[in-house]
C-alpha cells in the first residue's frame, strides 16, 4: 500500500469515526432535551393526559376558536413528547388529579373543573364571573391587586403549572380573561417551556401574563407581569361581593 492510498484510507476512516461521534453526540443532546421536557410537562413516552376543554359562554355551547386554537398549540406539544392525549369537555371531567397530566383551558365563568381547581389549588385567586357588562368583568383579583380587563388593549391571563409530589403529574391551567388569552398562554408556554424548566424545575408556579393590543396582535405580543404563585396559593378572606367572584 503506497503512502498515498493509506493517507486515503485513514482520511476515510477518521471522517467516519467522525460522524459517527457527531450523530452520537447529537443523539444524546436530543434524548436529554426530550427526557427534561417529558420531565417538564410530565408525559414520559406513551402516556396519556387529558386536554379539558370549555365552552363559550356567549355562544351555543360550542368550543370558541381561539380555545381550538389552544388545544392544537398544546396537543404538538403532546406529540413532541411522544405522548397522547384525550380531550374532555369541562362538564364531565369527573376525575382526581395527579395520576394524568392535565392541560385545562378557558376561565371558571364557562370551566366548571377550572373554578374547581381555582378554589382548591389556587385559593388566592378569584375572578369576577359577572356576565353583566362593568369595569371589574372578568376582573383577576389576586391577593391584594386587582387585574382589570381592557378589551382588545390589555388582557391578562394565568398560566399555572402545579404539583402535588414527586411521583405525581402536573396540572397546568390557562385561565384567561378572554378566549383569546388562552391561546395566548398556550403559545408561551409552547415558547418558553425551556426557560420556564430552568426556573422552576419541576415544581409549582403560577405566572400572570398580559395580552398586548390583541386586536392588532393576536395573541402574539404577551408580557410576563409578575410571578403570582405565593399570593395565588394563600387564602384571602371572600369579598362582600363574593356572589359575583369565583376562586
Amino acid at each position: 500500500m503506497t503512502d498515498d492510498v493509506r493517507n486515503i484510507v485513514l482520511g476515510v476512516i477518521a471522517a467516519g469515526i467522525s460522524a459517527a461521534l457527531g450523530w452520537i453526540a447529537r443523539t444524546y443532546l436530543w434524548r436529554r432535551k426530550l427526557r427534561r421536557k417529558q420531565a417538564f410537562f410530565g408525559l414520559p413516552g406513551n402516556s396519556e393526559c387529558l386536554l379539558v376543554v370549555n365552552r363559550d359562554a356567549g355562544g351555543d355551547g360550542a368550543v370558541h376558536r381561539y380555545d381550538v386554537f389552544a388545544l392544537l398549540e398544546l396537543s404538538a406539544l403532546i406529540k413532541d413528547c411522544s405522548a397522547h392525549a384525550q380531550i374532555l369537555s369541562h362538564d364531565i371531567a369527573q376525575q382526581g388529579f395527579g395520576e394524568r397530566t392535565e392541560f385545562c383551558v378557558g376561565g371558571p365563568g364557562s370551566n366548571r373543573r377550572m373554578a374547581a381547581h381555582l378554589h382548591s389549588l389556587l385559593p388566592g385567586v378569584r375572578i369576577n364571573t359577572d356576565p353583566e357588562p362593568g369595569p371589574d368583568r372578568a376582573a383577576f383579583q389576586i391577593g391584594s391587586e386587582r387585574y382589570r380587563a381592557e378589551k382588545g388593549l390589555a388582557e391578562h391571563v394565568l398560566l399555572a403549572r402545579l404539583t402535588f409530589g414527586q411521583e405525581t403529574r402536573p396540572v397546568f391551567l390557562f385561565c384567561g380573561q378572554r378566549a383569546i388569552t388562552n391561546q395566548a398562554a398556550s403559545r408561551y408556554l409552547a415558547r418558553n417551556h425551556e426557560k420556564l424548566a430552568r426556573k422552576h424545575g419541576n415544581n409549582t408556579f403560577c405566572l400572570l401574563l398580559k395580552v398586548v393590543n390583541s386586536q392588532a396582535y393576536g395573541p402574539d405580543v404577551v408580557e410576563l407581569v409578575a410571578d403570582v404563585t405565593r399570593a395565588a396559593q394563600t387564602s384571602v378572606p371572600a369579598p362582600r361581593n363574593s356572589h359575583r367572584a369565583t376562586g
